[in-house]
């Protein structure tokens, strides 16, 4: 009963932070181990930065607000 309940919370963190937009690394480090396990896995810092690029993308203009 107690697992069930930690997975549920679990689950519903890891949503809240998806809806939000913050990106879930342990998720992408669980992901690569299994997936991938011989390829590096990015930092943390390297991570968030290039999931921020993927959702808002880079922008060569940096003198306007838009």
């Amino acid at each position: 009963m107690f697992r069930k309940l930690q997975h549920a919370a679990r689950f519903l963190s890891q949503s809240a932070r998806l809806m939000v937009g913050v990106p879930d690394y342990d998720n992408y480090v669980a992901l690569m181990a299994r997936n991938h396990p011989g390829e590096t896995v990015m930092s943390q810092s390297a991570f968030f930065r290039e999931r921020q690029e993927a959702r808002y993308g880079k922008r060569s203009c940096t003198t306007r607000c838009c």
